[in-house]
């Protein structure tokens, strides 16, 4: 009989996931890595040293640079003014501002690369083209991201030059006749690199960077845990087309020209809450005691419900639980008291600033931040 796992799509380094010990689980439509030796201990590798992430299942798009107005209008971003090798976040919005995707868009000397979220790439290539713009879905390219405070040193060994970018920043690298295409982004609250390879090559590569004393493998797990401590929210979790820009903490992704001109999905809705608050906001919670919360734990103010946990764990950097949820605006301040509701048990919960722990990306010459 076949299980949910045989059905799943390999990724092209499934074989070395297996030979490398892996605990493989479906995902996104893809059987993937969701730890090797152990998610804590992955974690605290990633955040003391450097992190192997295989990330292929991301969605590698290409859209024609004649065609960045039309991108521009189903996104609040400004990407008919990005730069040539530089990274914008920016959201897939619905016609009442709902977030359909978070994503990358890179302008590059001949295209705009965008990298979506792999549960919903599909959709968001059909959303796309149904606005008229012409994708090239790169299914041949494998994406893998190296992640930690000494992922810089062992990348630059093997591709001399990508120190000299910063974060948010992109270009073009060779290795062993193989092209990269590099960029200091990820989603660990680290410095790192996410890296595009063609599938013929990956293989080699990712054996290369594990070669390094510095590297380890890290699965999906530590991946999540990473992420909550950084505060950064996840696709099908945290953000959903039942969640708006503003209410998840993401106004910065509408660019300053926008937020004048508007002219994107939604954009009377997210506008007007950007001037008049939005009734609802993203917060972290630090929570008491041992026992995590997880996603769709509800959130009291004494007897009244305010709210819904989206993720929550335990914070292996942190040494306590954590997580994020939605709530009432008039209860999202930092230091308001709360409880969750965990298997019948109210935790006593605070309001409390995102990131948990304090980013460590390279932003300019010589500064971490």
């Amino acid at each position: 009989m076949a299980t949910t796992e045989d059905a799943a799509l390999a990724l092209p380094l499934d074989a070395l996931h297996r030979r490398l010990g892996a605990r493989m689980v479906p995902f996104a439509g893809y059987a993937m890595p969701i730890q090797y030796e152990g998610i804590i201990a992955e974690h605290l590798w990633t955040r003391a040293h450097a992190g192997l992430f295989d990330v292929s299942h991301m969605g590698q798009l290409l859209v024609a640079p004649v065609e960045d107005k039309a991108l521009e209008a189903m996104l609040p971003g400004d990407i008919t003014g990005l730069g040539n090798g530089v990274l914008r976040y920016s959201l897939l919005l619905d016609p009442h501002g709902g977030i359909l995707d978070d994503l990358m868009v890179t302008r590059r000397d001949h295209d705009l690369y965008l990298v979506v979220n792999g549960a919903v790439k599909a959709a968001d290539i059909a959303h796309l083209r149904s606005g008229g713009i012409s994708v090239d879905h790169r299914d041949d390219w494998a994406l893998l991201a190296l992640q930690g405070p000494e992922a810089v040193t062992v990348l630059d060994r093997l591709v001399p030059g990508v120190a000299d970018l910063r974060f948010m920043r992109a270009g073009a690298f060779v290795w062993a006749g193989h092209d990269l295409w590099v960029s200091r982004s990820g989603y660990t609250g680290e410095d790192g690199f996410e890296i595009s390879i063609g599938v013929a090559g990956v293989e080699a590569f990712a054996e290369a960077l594990l070669a390094a004393p510095e590297v380890k493998p890290i699965g999906l797990g530590a991946r999540d845990s990473l992420r909550l401590e950084a505060g950064l929210p996840l696709y099908g979790h945290d953000l959903d087309p039942g969640t708006n820009p503003i209410e998840a903490g993401l106004a910065f992704a509408i660019s300053k020209r926008r937020k004048t001109e508007g002219g994107f999905p939604g954009a009377d809705i997210i506008l007007g809450q950007l001037l008049g608050g939005a009734p609802r906001k993203r917060v972290g919670l630090a929570v008491d005691g041992k026992l995590p919360a997880r996603e769709g734990a509800l959130v009291f103010a004494g007897d009244v419900q305010v709210g819904t946990v989206t993720s929550g764990g335990f914070a292996p950097s942190v040494g306590a639980p954590i997580a994020m949820a939605y709530v009432a605006a008039a209860n999202a301040a930092d230091g308001t008291p709360l409880e969750i509701e965990v298997r019948g048990r109210r935790l006593a919960a605070t309001v409390v600033p995102m990131p948990f722990k304090p980013k460590n990306y390279v932003r300019a010459e010589g500064s971490n931040a």
